[in-house]
């Protein structure tokens, strides 16, 4: 939720980050290799499609995508599914189509598996489902069997990575025409561009949260949150105003929820329970939250749109219409 009054934020404002902390986050040490396996056995079953479906969080609409997919199976015809669009906030959706075309991407949709928006559009093929983990590749093969033939889940899907680990067989989308789909395990590039876009990838649910810590994507999410000026956080958990400081930000948090345990202390005269925030706990709620979408919508990579003015409307194809 946006809409916060100013007077909320403007005495911390001045204190705001202009920065997130990156030294000593190693992001190699969050992310397990390039999965050279599931790549390949995608390269071994190309034979068996006639077009590419990636699919990738609206939220980073421009990084952490895998350049390995287009070198190793860039021969097929290409579409960018950017899925878990209820979650981004596309206010500027035009400016981010004309950039993904300044790049080579003629052929880009927004969709929400969930409420099964916009997929339809997708089906055109034999299909292989690609992308990075958990951005929604199970959730599009079954929002089209719901569509298409009013089944249920072929495939397991979840809020977190890993869930799909093979190239599964064929999975029947369609009737008429005949259509099917292969999921496929999400495979992450060998070598993360920056900490920066480690982090825009960890906060969306790309790798287990624990790899990363609770705690330093809480503060990211937080120093994202502020810099963008999405308060939502301030009145979801009652905390009367926005701060920029994540340990009182969690420790409020936690009293709010109840999150607190009991921890013995060493004194002179022995032992005493103190009651402390669990600020662990604390910090994958908000987490949770934020990944329910209960923060409001977010534009993670906003920060790249404003830097690469797109190109002018002159020369483009006209870009869809917002639904």
């Amino acid at each position: 939720m946006r809409l916060i009054p100013r007077a909320l934020c403007g005495a911390a404002r001045a204190a705001w980050r202009e920065s997130f902390p990156l030294g000593g986050h190693a992001v190699a040490r969050w992310f397990p290799g390039h999965m050279a396996k599931g790549l390949k056995k995608m390269q071994s079953s190309l034979k068996l499609v006639d077009c590419i479906i990636e699919v990738h969080d609206a939220r980073i609409s421009f990084g952490g995508r895998n350049p390995l997919f287009q070198e190793t199976l860039g021969l097929k015809p290409h579409l960018l599914v950017l899925n878990k669009m209820d979650l981004a906030d596309l206010k500027e959706r035009q400016k981010i189509i004309r950039h993904l075309e300044g790049e080579g991407l003629k052929n880009v949709i927004f969709t929400n598996c969930v409420k099964d928006e916009n997929v339809k559009q997708s089906l055109e093929y034999c299909i292989m489902v690609i992308g990075v983990p958990n951005v929604g590749k199970s959730s599009l093969i079954n929002s089209l069997r719901r569509q298409h033939l009013r089944k249920g889940k072929a495939t397991r899907v979840g809020g977190e990575p890993g869930i799909t680990r093979a190239v599964m067989s064929r999975i029947q989308v369609c009737e008429r025409p005949l259509m099917f789909l292969l999921d496929t395990p999400g495979v992450l590039a060998p070598r993360i561009e920056s900490v920066e876009t480690g982090l825009k990838l960890a906060l969306c649910g790309t790798v287990l949260d624990h790899l990363v810590g609770e705690e330093t994507l809480a503060d990211y999410l937080l120093y994202t949150l502020n810099r963008h000026e999405l308060f939502g956080y301030v009145q979801h958990y009652g905390l009367g105003e926005a701060c920029d400081d994540i340990v009182s930000v969690l420790k409020r948090v936690a009293v709010k929820l109840g999150k607190t345990q009991k921890v013995k202390v060493l004194t002179g005269t022995g032992d005493v329970n103190v009651i402390q925030p669990n600020y662990p706990a604390a910090a994958r709620d908000f987490l949770r939250t934020f990944r329910s979408g209960l923060l409001g919508p977010v534009m993670l990579d906003r920060d790249t749109l404003q830097s690469h003015p797109s190109a002018g409307a002159q020369g483009h194809r006209p870009a869809e219409t917002d639904p």
